[in-house]
């Protein structure tokens, strides 16, 4: 399967992996309410409430495992991925709180996967600039679960989507965040996919966290691998009759991911407006890493049979790139499909890129061949720009 460059300028967020992801369900608008809204409103303003008393050394951390099967016609092998995940607050500049996330191993070391080899970073806003509620989907239970040495009083939320060829969702929040106020104040959370889909499933389970000192200080550290907050790219995108430069912006608010997508604006501050950006809790978008490593495989992911060495060049920044080319043949006219992935995602010339442009194509093309073997552009897309938009922020 190729990816044509027609589907890059509106790419999922954290790629095409995520149609059926533990964090992105589609279905969320068919959901019931739970029973007791006021409860669940009331556990997820606390922990909103929370991020205005974070404080430095503040850490929660995860055990996760996730697994895939082969798909629905057989062959391949079971893929398999655990660890843990690790949240701490680095430094806090009110109204923003710096957080760093890590995936590594049981033992604490870096994973082998790429796409999971660096601890990444990202601030979150604390205050308010709108009201931002992602109801929890599904049938809900009371229970007073016993994690990380501590019996909480917490709600369980349970939704069956696999009558629809969906997944089986779990979710397990305490009713009084505390500490766990980095991802809502999650215990645990499993995800069963089943079905047409890829059969698998992720679980995320609390192992322990700790609380920070009140006198601790830190500097505010460098964006040198976002996670997408506090941080944008730019693609051109040279589709159809007006060729334009879409602007893909990230900000996270008191555990929120928001993420928005159009067309730059010359006259206004990169990224300052989130308004229209749709809230997605932070805990399900690092759920959704794993599985997406598991879904796409390590990387580079070229597999076409002419795959070349080369650079990828934006705003005087050059890094090494491998190039995949395609050739197909329909009716008659020939076409050449090329993309351009990193060679080497967290190489340094990609300092300040959000972690899902790296993981995507840095640039593809559609190139006709015509008489005496000319090719003739059909157009594509390229990433041109990236970097914080934080600076300018009050």
């Amino acid at each position: 399967m190729h990816m044509r460059h027609s589907t890059l300028p509106i790419a999922a967020l954290l790629g095409a992996a995520l149609s059926f992801l533990p964090g992105c369900e589609s279905t969320k608008s068919s959901s019931p309410s739970p029973s007791d809204p006021q409860a669940q409103e009331s556990a997820s303003m606390k922990a909103a409430d929370a991020w205005k008393r974070a404080r430095v050394g503040d850490r929660v951390t995860y055990s996760f495992s996730a697994n895939q099967g082969p798909g629905r016609g057989g062959g391949g092998a079971e893929r398999t991925l655990g660890g843990q995940l690790t949240l701490e607050v680095v430094a806090v500049q009110q109204p923003w709180v710096w957080v760093r996330v890590a995936y590594t191993d049981e033992a604490g070391k870096p994973l082998a996967h790429a796409r999971l080899a660096q601890d990444l970073l990202f601030p979150v806003r604390a205050d308010t600039t709108r009201q931002l509620e992602v109801p929890h989907a599904g049938e809900t239970t009371a229970e007073k679960p016993t994690s990380a040495g501590r019996t909480w009083e917490a709600m369980r939320y349970v939704s069956d989507q696999r009558p629809v060829d969906g997944p089986l969702r779990t979710r397990v929040y305490a009713n009084e965040p505390g500490p766990l106020y980095l991802t809502g104040g999650l215990l645990e959370a499993s995800t069963e996919s089943a079905g047409f889909h890829v059969p698998g499933g992720i679980k995320l389970t609390l192992r322990e966290f700790r609380e920070g000192s009140a006198g601790a200080n830190a500097p505010v550290p460098s964006m040198e691998r976002p996670l997408g907050p506090g941080a944008y790219y730019d693609r051109h995108v040279d589709v159809g009759p007006a060729p334009s430069v879409q602007r893909v912006c990230f900000a996270a608010e008191r555990g929120f991911i928001l993420r928005t997508e159009g067309p730059v604006d010359a006259n206004a501050a990169p990224c300052s407006d989130f308004s229209q950006a749709a809230p997605e809790p932070l805990e399900e978008l690092l759920m959704s890493l794993p599985w997406d490593v598991l879904s796409s495989g390590d990387w580079p992911p070229a597999s076409a049979a002419s795959v070349t060495r080369g650079t990828f060049t934006a705003e005087g920044r050059s890094v090494p790139a491998l190039i995949e080319q395609n050739t197909e043949n329909v009716e008659g006219t020939q076409r050449v499909f090329s993309q351009t992935y990193a060679a080497e995602p967290w190489a340094p010339g990609f300092a300040g890129l959000p972690y899902e442009a790296r993981f995507q194509p840095l640039a593809s093309s559609t190139e006709r061949v015509v008489a005496g073997g000319k090719r003739e552009s059909e157009g594509g897309t390229q990433i041109v720009k990236w970097g914080s938009w934080l600076g300018g922020q009050k």
